[in-house]
């Protein structure tokens, strides 16, 4: 198996929505922003599949190792040697895969968030930073969007909490702000039962509410010069509205039972958000 199989049976296995997002990118940025998305699902698992903290400790030291590794040209684990052409062809900064790194590292050190300026940081390093690499593999022209690509990371953390929230409860982390829950009258326990009450009701309203802010903030930012190159983040940011709308229209009863999208669903919002995009780029090339 080579570097890029390796990424690519990684990406495919995950079943993540990220994965639709990928498939209407040319064949060279589509195997660099695989091998982002692989590289992000090696260091998770670290996290998620380690339940000894000082081996999973041991094991981010490892990746940092590796990282340094990677940009010295000596890469030796299949994702790097896959990232490798793409952080010299897109400049992929060495300073925000560490970023990530050290995001996977808060799982370690922290089982809850005071408020959300702690969590706001959590979610630049997993998500924003990822945005971030993600915008320069896509192609910008306007500095505008790397703010537009930050913001839009931190959409879809906020949304991947709250899709989570009983999941990770029941893992013993909570994401949600620890003042928020007692703003809302919700005790952390709270999480792990199946209890939609008005109180759980309204805490979870009010987390979807900020993630809709963020949309919004990406969207603003995001210059028409560059949008149609970052046309894989919309159609990501497209999945993730779907799921928040699914979450509203089911009553927030995300600790009763799971909220997610069958393939097909992505898929087909993966491809008319894809010739959305190319009908609205072909319209712009027209009028310029």
């Amino acid at each position: 198996m080579t570097p890029d199989e390796y990424c690519q049976q990684k990406a495919a296995r995950s079943g993540s929505s990220f994965y639709y997002s990928f498939l209407f990118l040319p064949e060279e940025r589509r195997r660099a922003i695989v091998a982002l998305y692989a590289f992000c699902r090696e260091v998770d698992d670290v996290v998620d599949e380690c339940s000894d903290t000082g081996i999973a400790r041991t094991k981010l030291a490892w990746w940092r190792e590796e990282i340094d590794r990677l940009y010295a040209g000596v890469p030796q684990h299949p994702v790097t040697r896959a990232l490798a052409p793409a952080v010299q062809t897109y400049a992929l900064a060495q300073e925000h895969l560490r970023d990530i790194i050290d995001g996977m590292q808060m799982d370690l050190d922290y089982d809850a968030y005071p408020s959300f300026t702690e969590l706001s940081l959590y979610c630049y390093r997993v998500a924003g930073v990822v945005g971030l690499l993600a915008t320069r593999i896509f192609g910008y022209t306007d500095e505008a969007t790397l703010r537009y690509a930050n913001d839009l990371g931190l959409a879809f953390q906020l949304t991947n909490i709250l899709r989570d929230v009983r999941e990770d409860a029941a893992r013993g982390r909570v994401y949600l702000p620890l003042d928020e829950l007692k703003r809302f009258g919700v005790a952390p326990e709270t999480l792990r039962t199946s209890a939609t009450t008005d109180a759980v009701r309204e805490l979870f309203a009010f987390q979807a509410s900020r993630a809709r802010d963020y949309y919004r903030r990406a969207f603003d930012q995001l210059p028409d010069a560059d949008r149609h190159a970052q046309r894989s983040g919309l159609i990501m940011a497209e999945i993730y509205l779907r799921l928040l709308d699914e979450i509203e229209r089911d009553g927030y009863r995300i600790l009763e039972h799971r909220i997610r999208l069958t393939p097909l669903r992505k898929l087909w919002i993966a491809w008319r958000t894809a010739r959305r995009e190319n009908h609205r780029h072909r319209r712009l090339a027209r009028t310029a």
